[in-house]
């Protein structure tokens, strides 16, 4: 099933989530009868209260990832902008009664890899584990813009090297030399914004570790992933 089909259906299963969630929207103790919305970002703002009256939620997050490997090996320098999917759940909770920071973490599911030169391509799917610092600023009561930055674990759970060129495809991980190790890390920063429980963000990963085998061939992936969800 190809990136698009993938897509389709996460966005399919966020419209159909939605009229599910209309009446806990209605039900929540965010929710503000007089202006019919959420005062969720009033937990943030001490115009609105203490940052520490509600300082935990959850969220669904779905979007395209755009990811390259860089290499000093030629071979596996995957430059060339692949796309693919990003999608996953977030929680995060205040972590002071002063300020709107929060700590959020999850668990997503991202399709990363590259083109490479000699018609290599690489397909390299993780599940992956963020955690990062966000500032939560308020311009009212709906709408907030959060940058965040912090860090992120990954694990390979799946992928193929593709070499168009003599018709083969093998699996990306593994411990042979031309395959990628299985684990990786690295920075994460971007910025969000929200309007009620609607959330989107734009996202940048910077892999730390070499992914390559040989150590003397620096290999390290990158990703930049657009991302839209609801917050409760």
């Amino acid at each position: 099933m190809n990136m698009k089909k993938y897509i389709l259906m996460a966005l399919v299963g966020l419209v159909t989530v939605m009229p599910a969630s209309a009446q806990s929207y209605r039900n929540s103790r965010y929710y503000n009868r007089n202006t019919g919305r959420l005062d969720y970002s009033q937990r943030n703002h001490s115009r609105y209260g203490n940052y520490a009256s509600n300082p935990f939620y959850v969220g669904f997050r779905v979007g395209p990832s755009f990811s390259s490997v860089s290499s000093d090996n030629d071979f596996l320098d995957g430059s060339s902008t692949k796309t693919g999917l990003n999608v996953g759940v977030a929680a995060g909770f205040g972590v002071s009664p002063y300020i709107p920071l929060f700590f959020e973490s999850g668990l997503y599911y991202t399709e990363k890899g590259g083109k490479g030169k000699d018609d290599f391509k690489f397909s390299l799917n993780y599940l992956e584990v963020p955690f990062v610092l966000k500032y939560i600023h308020n311009f009212d009561r709906s709408f907030s813009i959060q940058p965040f930055f912090g860090g992120y674990v990954a694990a390979g759970v799946g992928g193929k090297i593709k070499d168009y060129y003599y018709h083969e495809s093998y699996s990306a991980f593994g411990d042979d030399m031309d395959q990628f190790k299985r684990f990786d890390g690295g920075l994460r920063m971007g910025v969000g914004i929200q309007y009620d429980l609607f959330y989107a963000d734009l996202t940048y990963d910077l892999g730390l570790s070499n992914i390559g085998h040989d150590d003397f061939d620096d290999t390290k992936n990158s990703a930049l992933m657009l991302n839209v969800g609801i917050n409760f």
